[in-house]
């Protein structure tokens, strides 16, 4: 078996489990490529993990592409396998003989004509898209979300920008971190000797880059198998225990003294809808009516984070999302609910002001979408001034 073949059947067994089982594509994949013994050339791997990302990141182009050319629902396998070779032809500059045949020569016999008489079709076929949400190959309410907060141009933009795969970023001190999370932990403005809170610290990263600063970090999770995330960043970056402490507690009520610190971040759960290019399957798992329950958590988040910031210090939310609800909804809930704490300037381009804090595109600087708020408490003078 040509290593090629081999790639496409990984691939193929990849994009099975992600349908059938519901297995996530950035967890199943890379313990998959572990396991193979011989393992694949490391060009194998990268065409293995582009026709598993891409497939699952167009699942619906793709669908769409065979749907044209079938009158009954073939079964998972066959599906995935269809998927696979759509995907290859509509967006690969692999040469359409050789996806044809490669994707034909793993179809069991009982399939084998049906696949390719669909993909040969396909080839034929003129592919004009029905729309946006079918060529960019994103659920309808994704599009219309952003087509409502960013504007149809821009909408478009940072979701064609979310189907390009993502970069690898690596900080000086070895950990992998995109430039817009590196933006907010330098955004937070940490200074040596500070005492900083990071409210929902896993995976580590910003905690992390705030340590690095000289500041002496309190990293909180929810989860231990979450907070263990932090501990092993705290090792990748050299840091010492007592740089980023890590504690397992509910950071919606964190037992910890009120004004107990310098500045503190809520990076919060969210729907994550600016980071797509990394999560390949987050378009088809997250549902509109989870918007509200993240935003309602968001709320609890900074309700419990406001108090602990001491008089004169700052409180920095961030999510990796653009949804109305989770961005200016909540600014517009500090403000009402919390007067004391006033805005700071967010940062400048390629961040976007919006109302009081800023928003960063994928488009405007290849990097996952971002929504950044600074926000300093008024001292008991009532200036504020820090320190």
């Amino acid at each position: 078996m040509s290593t090629g073949t081999r790639s496409r059947r990984v691939a193929l067994d990849a994009l099975i489990r992600i349908e059938r089982d519901g297995a996530y594509a950035n967890l199943v994949l890379p313990s998959m490529l572990a396991a193979l013994d011989p393992p694949l050339p490391e060009r194998d791997r990268r065409l293995v993990t582009e026709l598993v990302y891409g497939t699952t990141r167009m699942r619906r182009a793709c669908d769409w592409w065979i749907d044209r050319f079938i009158t009954t629902d073939p079964d998972p396998a066959t599906r995935a396998l269809l998927r696979l070779g759509a995907y290859q032809l509509a967006f690969t500059a692999i040469p359409p003989y050789a996806a044809v045949d490669a994707t034909v020569g793993m179809a069991s016999p009982r399939v084998r004509r049906f696949v390719n008489a669909v993909l040969r079709a396909g080839l034929r076929a003129d592919t004009t898209w029905p729309g946006d949400a079918v060529r960019l190959s994103y659920p309808d309410w994704i599009l219309d979300e952003l087509t409502d907060v960013l504007g149809p141009d821009d909408a478009v933009a940072a979701l064609a920008a979310m189907d390009e795969p993502a970069v690898t970023h690596e900080r000086a001190d070895g950990y992998v971190q995109d430039p817009a999370s590196q933006a907010v932990a330098a955004a937070v403005e940490a200074r040596p000797g500070e005492r900083i809170l990071d409210v929902c610290a896993a995976p580590g990263g910003k905690a992390t880059a705030l340590a690095a600063a000289g500041a002496h970090v309190v990293a909180v999770d929810l989860r231990p198998s979450r907070a263990g995330l932090v501990v092993r960043a705290r090792a990748t970056a050299g840091l010492e225990p007592d740089r980023v402490a890590v504690l397992v507690a509910d950071g919606a009520a964190p037992p910890l003294r009120p004004a107990a610190f310098d500045r503190v971040l809520v990076d919060a759960p969210c729907s994550g809808l600016g980071s797509l290019r990394r999560r390949p399957d987050a378009r088809w798992r997250i549902e509109s009516d989870a918007v509200v329950r993240l935003a309602d958590l968001q709320r609890q988040l900074l309700a419990a984070a406001a108090p602990l910031v001491r008089p004169g210090g700052v409180l920095v939310y961030s999510v990796c999302t653009f949804t109305r609800a989770e961005t200016v909804d909540i600014d517009a809930h500090l403000e009402r609910q919390h007067p004391s704490l006033v805005a700071l300037d967010p940062p400048g381009p390629p961040w976007r002001r919006v109302g009081r804090g800023a928003r960063l595109l994928p488009q405007d600087a290849g990097t996952d979408g971002m929504y950044l708020l600074r926000l300093r408490r008024a001292d008991e003078g009532g200036s504020n001034d820090e320190r």
